[in-house]
């Protein structure tokens, strides 16, 4: 049996000397895995980098055991940023999320067509602004939306508005972009301190409460950014 596809690479590890075992995130039939015969050759493995697009032929000789790929590249998205470390960093931790938080062959539009956004927006001067909202509306798609419009207070400081959340007594600031969401230019502390709310609640909301841990290239990108 078989299946054609398109579909993003967001995990290869090695299966024995010449082929790998990948994960893609694809269209029509959601997270797949496989084997890819040949993964380790000169010919296939310069352009099996996580985040590139690939046309994909999957082969299975059982339902819900893993088969085989035969792909062909579609879009060389990961070479692009081959000279900046935090944008490929940044790939690394998005396709991490989906690598842990999507379910096997459970088909979601909505997250295949933010992929396609994500790599749009790394072109984009406020590419980390961008990536904040992609990892929030991911959160969403998979039922775990924040909502912060709805549970925050606002209150003016010397003339600027400030945006906070209460919860057991302890009050907590909110960027202002994450509310008014507008194009303005954002300094790198602002966004960092709204890239650790999203940490905070990707932790408290979706991680412990099922037993798993952050991927370690989510960790590291943080980690580059301070």
């Amino acid at each position: 049996m078989n299946w054609i596809d398109q579909g993003y690479l967001i995990s290869k590890n090695n299966y024995n000397e010449n082929s790998l075992v990948a994960e893609f995130f694809t269209k029509e039939h959601g997270k797949c895995s496989g084997i890819i015969f040949g993964g380790n050759s000169k010919k296939i493995k310069n352009y099996l980098q996580i985040g590139n697009k690939f046309h994909i032929n999957y082969n299975f000789k059982i339902e819900g055991k893993s088969g085989h790929f035969k792909i062909e590249i579609l879009k060389a998205n990961a070479p692009l940023f081959f000279d900046n470390k935090n944008k490929l960093m940044c790939i690394s931790s998005s396709m991490s999320l989906l690598k842990l938080l999507t379910v096997e062959a459970q088909v979601n539009d909505k997250i295949f067509e933010s992929i396609e956004i994500f790599f749009k927006n790394l072109h984009n001067q406020q590419w980390l602004k961008h990536y904040i909202f992609w990892e929030l509306n991911l959160f969403k798609f998979l039922g775990y939306d924040l909502n912060l419009e709805n549970i925050v207070n606002s209150e003016f400081i010397n003339n600027k508005k400030k945006y906070f959340v209460k919860s057991n007594s302890i009050s907590k600031n909110v960027p202002n972009f994450l509310i008014d969401k507008n194009d303005d230019d954002i300094d790198s502390g602002t966004l960092i301190l709204g890239l650790k709310l999203v940490t905070d609640y990707l932790n408290k909301s979706i991680l412990i409460p099922n037993n798993i841990n952050q991927p370690y290239s989510r960790v590291n990108f943080i980690n580059i950014l301070k």
